[in-house]
Parts: structure tokens; C-alpha cells; sequence
């Protein structure tokens, strides 16, 4: 029997280096289609995004970030953000963007597509709302840079299970 989704959950990593094909704007809506499908609190889908491909904007959005590489080198970006006034409760709804991030991540898996979240960036999230034209009422989460991966490479691990299962009952 085959399990896709813990296929993955399981073979997805975070993609830094793209090449230069662009990312069609069907794959990055269907991505954000993938993240606003998260679970949140109420069902109040706080979440809101820009999807950035203009050079111009990725040039100074890359001035905000030590990660400034892998801003120039993705074709693409989401700009993932909580709508304060849509939020009800501070906790669950920064649970809920991070669902939304998650549910992203896998989507741009399964699309053949890589991606990484960058929550450096956030030190800066005010010049960011700046540069992207933003009030204060968007929140910023992370931005997702997103092309078509240059390799596929990237090793990762865990620890064992029994490491992180407190108690058993």
C-alpha cells in the first residue's frame, strides 16, 4: 500500500539552490490553495499572501535577509502573513500559519517543486511590509522562496523516536 502524503513528509527538504525556469503562476496559486486548506482555530483562515516574481522586488526584499542568495536565486516568493484583525487568539493562529507553511512546503513536493521557509527575514518584517506596501495589520510569518530545484542532494536525519516520546501509556 502506498502512502503518498508520508511519502512526502518524508522526502521533502529544504531546496536553496533553482535554476532560472520560472515558476508558472498556476503551480505558486496552487500552493497557496495547498496552505489556506491548514487547519485554524474557527475555521478563521487568518492567513494572506503576495506572491512575488519581479526582479525589482526580489532585489530589495534580499536586503532584509542574511539569506540574501537564496532570495536572488528563487524564480519565486510567498510572502506568507496572518491578517491581525482576522486573528482571535495569538497562539492558535500562529499554530494555524504554521500548518498553512507546512501544507505549502509539501505542495511544492508533490509539484515537483522546491522550496524553503525563511523566518530570518522576520527581523526586518517591517522594511518588508514597507517594500511590499503593507500596513502594520499584516503580520509577517516567513517567506517562501520557491523554483525549480538546481539538485536534489540535500541529506537530512533524525534522531530516533524513542528520543522524543516522553511517556507511553
Amino acid at each position: 500500500m502506498s502512502y503518498p502524503v508520508l511519502e512526502a513528509i518524508y522526502s521533502r527538504r529544504s531546496i536553496r539552490e533553482y535554476t532560472e525556469e520560472k515558476v508558472s503562476s498556476a503551480d505558486l496559486e496552487e500552493i497557496v490553495k495547498a496552505g489556506i486548506w491548514a487547519p485554524s482555530g474557527k475555521n478563521n483562515q487568518p492567513w494572506r499572501f503576495v506572491i512575488i516574481q519581479e526582479d525589482s522586488i526580489r532585489e530589495k526584499l534580499s536586503l532584509t535577509t542574511v539569506y540574501t542568495h537564496i532570495i536572488l536565486g528563487a524564480p519565486a516568493l510567498i510572502a506568507v502573513y496572518l491578517d491581525t484583525n482576522a486573528m482571535y487568539d495569538e497562539v492558535k493562529d500562529h499554530q494555524a500559519a504554521g500548518s498553512c507553511l507546512q501544507n505549502m512546503l509539501l505542495a511544492a513536493e508533490a509539484l515537483g517543486l522546491g522550496a524553503v521557509w525563511i523566518g530570518q527575514i522576520l527581523k526586518n518584517k517591517n522594511e518588508v511590509n514597507t517594500i511590499l506596501g503593507l500596513s502594520s495589520d499584516f503580520d509577517l510569518m516567513a517567506v517562501m522562496a520557491i523554483g525549480h530545484p538546481a539538485h536534489r542532494n540535500q541529506k537530512s536525519n533524525r534522531k530516533d523516536l524513542d528520543d522524543f516520546i516522553l511517556k507511553k501509556f
